[in-house]
């Protein structure tokens, strides 16, 4: 007869034989709420957007920069990623491009269906609040060529006057 301690559970085989369970795996500890630079971005967005609550500062966060990751690629794509807190990184590097760029119209829409209950306008504030919060943390250099990366109408979302070349 076998006998089996608590600590130790037993799986038993086909036939009647009992083997000890294998040992769990570690469980990863819980990373604190993210990177404090990721609370400041979040923090941001929030103090831009005025949302109510960061957990929807983060959530807005999250999906802005999940839809931006799609449509930055190349170098313009990895410098965005190097620049952005590690949580924000993730976030848009874990993205597969997009395969035809979207006008920022389009983009907005695209926003706007991911967000339950969002309009096209509620979408572009969300889109602004997110966008706009970039540029002072991760540099106009590198903000410049990811809007020459993009169809026009971009700057506006990134608070930025969207300026054209004189005929």
């Amino acid at each position: 007869m076998t006998t089996l301690t608590p600590q130790k559970p037993a799986i038993t085989q086909p036939g009647g034989d009992v083997t000890p369970a294998p040992e769990p795996r570690p469980v990863p500890e819980p990373r604190p709420a993210q990177d404090s630079a990721w609370r400041e971005l979040v923090d941001a967005v929030r103090e831009a957007g005025q949302y109510p609550t960061r957990s929807e500062a983060e959530s807005v966060t999250r999906v802005v920069l999940s839809a931006l990751g799609g449509h930055v690629v190349g170098d313009e794509r990895v410098d965005l990623a190097r620049a952005l807190p590690e949580e924000a990184a993730r976030v848009v590097a874990s993205q597969i491009p997009a395969t035809r760029p979207l006008t920022a119209a389009e983009f907005v829409d695209s926003v706007a269906a991911r967000i339950e209950g969002a309009t096209p306008a509620t979408a572009r504030w969300d889109v602004s609040s997110v966008l706009s919060v970039l540029p002072p943390l991760v540099g106009d250099e590198l903000v410049t060529r990811i809007l020459n990366q993009l169809p026009p109408g971009y700057a506006l979302l990134f608070g930025r006057a969207e300026l054209t070349p004189a005929a």
